[in-house]
């Protein structure tokens, strides 16, 4: 019975000294307070990319060389550039050019026009699942290209592409903590500077992915309920 207690009160301490549960409470405020930048950053960013995608999406699959190519080229440098170079790019590189831009600012757009590249290929791929013989009975209909986009091909395209775009939604939420870099306030960075007031680190970093992992779980039922909703036009 006394080793059997001794056994609980060591790995105790040793759970204690992982994760410090009164600290963690002390300090879950803080790292709260950073929370509306984070989400804030990801769902502007995440629109930006949506719509920009989009256009980059049938600029990709356009007969025109001039839309075709640009597209591209911006997809390839922009899946081959790391967010925080990006971020780098916006914050501290363009001052240098005569255009300051503030660290929200050059976050949102950093993000928006990061994830556009991933999205657009997203969005091709969707669109080119569709068979053929929609956009050609829509022609037949005499409707529009951007009639038989948005209202023909989109709404059919939109259940294949929900998955990868709650993932791309969710790698975006996560990848907001590189912001902290620029200064944003983010959860990530209030993690920090209860390191820099604690001194345990351990704590307020998985402080911090406690937090993190809640907003996934809801992008994830937010994608659940996307993907039914849209199973209609199957």
């Amino acid at each position: 019975m006394d080793y059997a207690l001794e056994l609980f009160r060591t790995l105790t301490d040793k759970l204690e000294s992982l994760f410090n549960l009164p600290l963690a409470w002390e300090y879950l405020p803080l790292l709260l307070s950073g929370l509306p930048m984070t989400l804030s950053i990801s769902v502007i960013g995440m629109g930006i990319g949506l719509v920009l995608g989009l256009f980059l999406a049938l600029a990709r699959n356009s007969q025109l060389i001039v839309l075709r190519w640009p597209a591209r080229l911006y997809i390839s440098f922009m899946r081959g550039t790391p967010i925080l170079v990006l971020l780098f790019i916006l914050y501290f590189g363009l001052p240098e050019l005569g255009i300051k831009l503030n660290a929200y600012t050059s976050a949102c757009i950093g993000f928006g026009l990061g994830s556009a590249a991933f999205i657009a290929e997203i969005d091709r791929a969707a669109f080119n699942s569709i068979d053929q013989g929609q956009w050609e009975s829509a022609k037949a209909l005499n409707l529009s290209y951007w009639q038989t986009v948005f209202h023909v091909i989109m709404p059919q395209a939109i259940r294949t592409a929900v998955p990868p775009l709650g993932n791309v939604f969710m790698d975006l939420l996560k990848a907001t903590s590189l912001a902290a870099v620029i200064t944003i306030p983010e959860v990530f960075q209030k993690a920090q500077m209860a390191v820099g007031k604690t001194y345990d680190s351990m704590t307020m970093y998985i402080l911090a992915a406690l937090i993190y992992w809640p907003m996934c779980i809801l992008i994830s039922v937010l994608q659940d309920w996307l993907e039914k909703r849209f199973s209609r036009y199957l």
